[in-house]
Parts: structure tokens; sequence; C-alpha cells
């Protein structure tokens, strides 16, 4: 099994990576891509993969921390998510959000991720609530509970609109969430969304 691959980024879809590992390209499908691009091209990244094999095809997919990995390897043991299911869970939310979601029972949250339906949330809360010991999520009234009254209290400041902007430039709920923890420390009242923005980029660039 191909655990994790490191090599230079070589080309980038919306769905997928190539990434050159000394001449050889393997393509790897990804909950967001561009998680990678940050590194720019010229700089190896690590992406921890899961090796499907299957009668009909050969497929890695990657993440960007064992974190993902490991929630992506639980997601995939619940009846009715396959591989591209469980890419778009984590598309749509942080590992830690979605355990969360699942540990508190969050039918609502779960509901809103890409290809879940009530009765699949359902699912996943029981075959999944008490298997998932390994994760560090957050109880009532943490880093979900947090992250939303952070974004309901910089509304007036710009920060919400400002984190839309990102996430349609393809970052993470994790990426914008750490981003936050620093921009908070020295947010200026009724600074511009554009500048924010700018801000937030420098930031997600550095890594």
């Amino acid at each position: 099994m191909i655990d994790f691959v490191r090599g230079l980024v070589a080309h980038m879809e919306n769905e997928y990576i190539v990434v050159d590992v000394q001449g050889v390209g393997y393509r790897v499908f990804c909950p967001n891509p561009y998680a990678f691009a940050a590194k720019g091209s010229s700089e190896p990244v690590t992406v921890y993969t899961h090796h499907s094999v299957r009668e009909d095809a050969i497929s890695l997919y990657g993440f960007s921390t064992r974190e993902e990995q490991k929630l992506f390897r639980r997601l995939i043991d619940v009846t009715g998510i396959g591989p591209r299911v469980a890419l778009g869970i984590l598309a749509g939310g942080s590992p830690e959000k979605v355990v969360s979601a699942i540990q508190q029972e969050n039918v609502t949250f779960l509901t809103k991720l890409p290809g879940i339906g009530k009765k699949t949330a359902q699912r996943m809360i029981l075959d999944l609530k008490d298997r998932l010991d390994g994760f560090v999520a957050p109880s009532l009234g943490g880093l979900f509970d947090n992250t939303v009254a952070a974004e309901a209290e910089l509304d007036g400041g710009g920060w919400k609109e400002a984190r839309e902007g990102l996430e349609v430039l393809g970052y993470t709920d994790a990426e914008l969430d750490k981003v936050w923890m620093e921009l908070k420390e020295d947010l200026k009242p009724g600074e511009p969304v554009d500048a924010l923005m700018k801000r937030a980029l420098k930031v997600l660039y550095r890594g």
C-alpha cells in the first residue's frame, strides 16, 4: 500500500494533482487540490494517501494531513459512502468539524455536506460515533461553535465576506480557521474586505 508520496506538484485540476516523484507522475485525487498550491511548483510536497485497488480501477486519494487521511478511511467504512463522497465530505468541512458533528449527532450540519442525505448522516453517526477516539474533537461549545461565533462577531468588519471569497478560491475550513487565529490578533475596526483577503493570502502563502 502507498501511504504517502513526496515530490513536486507537476499539474493541478479541480479534482486532483499530479505529483512528480523522481520522474514518475502520480495522479492523486484530493478534497482540495489547491491546498497544495501555496507550496509552489518548485518546493516538494508530502501527500498522505489512501491506495484503493478495485477490479475496475486503481486510484490514489491524497490529503495534506494525517487527520484527513485517517478520517477518510473511517468514512469509507460507512455503508453508502464511497471514496468520492468521502472526498466531498472532507472538502465541505474540516476533520475537526466533521468529527464534532458526528459526536454531537448534528444531523443538520452533516446533511449540508456534499452527497449526504438524512439517512446517510444518521448512519454515519451510528457507525462512527464510538470509533473516533483517535481524533481530538471539540465538545459542545468547542471549535465548531467558536468558529461560527467568531464569524458572527466579525460580520460587520468584513471577515465573513472575506472568508467566503477565499473559499471560492479553494481554501478549506481548516486553513481558514488557522488564518483567522492569526488575523484576529491585529484586526482593525472597519477593515475593508479586500484588505482582509490580501492579509489572509499572505498567511496562506507563507504556510
